[in-house]
């Protein structure tokens, strides 16, 4: 299996050596001498990797296994397949791959059955699923709208109840009734060093909302909850939720004065 130096990090360059990875130096190379390619990158990146991919002529097997929407998934089908490629959509769910953990790469379009056997006796699972080129994006769309969603909203509201002063009383009321949430509400911190990449999912998840006609704004909204986490990329150790919602809070616009009329309206 091939992987590609060029302008990564230590830590990179320390994972690919510890999976036994071959340096092929830069995508270029890397592309030339490999029959398949499996695109997993933050989403904002998804679609100018494929078409550098197609750029340097790729003309094997390219799946895209990004959090992105349908329809941009279908865009790099297009790319892809322009070049000479066959498209693959893609989709993780799950942890990622330990002995313990196996997370499912579930995948849609053609030559599906192909790449599932890639990963036989491997710790990720492949599972094709119906629909063609776009479903499996939107699988996981559909997954990570309320996973990442509702960490978002949780993280939110405990910024709030910080805000407000009422956060003891918040957690105890959950204790009470929603036992599960102060446990919930606590994963913002854990999964803080990651927000710097889940902030482009929830835009790809809103323009899913939006392309079925349903709501988008939520996602737009868990985006900016993310976007203000994205001073803790790559932190060590977990920020606490106190941090968190003061991070949240230092970086929350200024707020317009209301004025409210008189009685006379004036």
């Amino acid at each position: 299996m091939l992987w590609a130096s060029q302008g990564r990090s230590t830590q990179t360059a320390a994972r690919a050596k510890a999976a036994s990875l071959e340096d092929a130096c830069t995508i270029e190379q890397g592309v030339k001498a490999a029959e398949v390619v499996v695109s997993v990158c933050p989403p904002h990146a998804a679609l100018a990797l494929a078409r550098e991919v197609a750029a340097d002529g790729f003309g094997g097997i390219y799946v895209d296994a990004n959090a992105i929407s349908p329809a941009t998934a279908r865009e790099i089908g297009t790319v892809i397949e322009a070049a000479g490629g066959t498209f693959v959509d893609g989709g993780i769910i799950g942890l990622p791959p330990t002995p313990q953990e196996q997370p499912t790469l579930y995948l849609s379009g053609t030559e599906t059955a192909t790449i599932a056997a890639l990963f036989t006796g491997t710790n990720i699972h492949g599972e094709v699923i119906e629909g063609g080129a776009g479903a499996a994006s939107a699988l996981k769309m559909c997954y990570a709208a309320f996973t990442k969603g509702v960490t978002a909203l949780l993280a939110a509201v405990r910024a709030l109840a910080e805000h407000e002063g009422v956060e003891g009383p918040l957690l105890e009321s959950w204790r009470r009734t929603l036992p599960d949430a102060p446990r919930q509400s606590e994963y913002a911190a854990a999964a803080a060093s990651k927000a710097w990449r889940w902030s482009g999912e929830m835009e790809e998840i809103a323009a899913s909302f939006g392309a079925a006609g349903l709501p988008e704004g939520f996602h737009r909204a868990a985006a900016e909850v993310y976007r203000r986490l994205e001073s803790f990329k790559n932190r060590a150790t977990p920020p606490s939720m106190a941090e968190v919602s003061q991070a949240m809070q230092r970086s929350a616009p200024v707020r317009p004065t209301i004025v409210t009329p008189d009685v006379n309206g004036r």
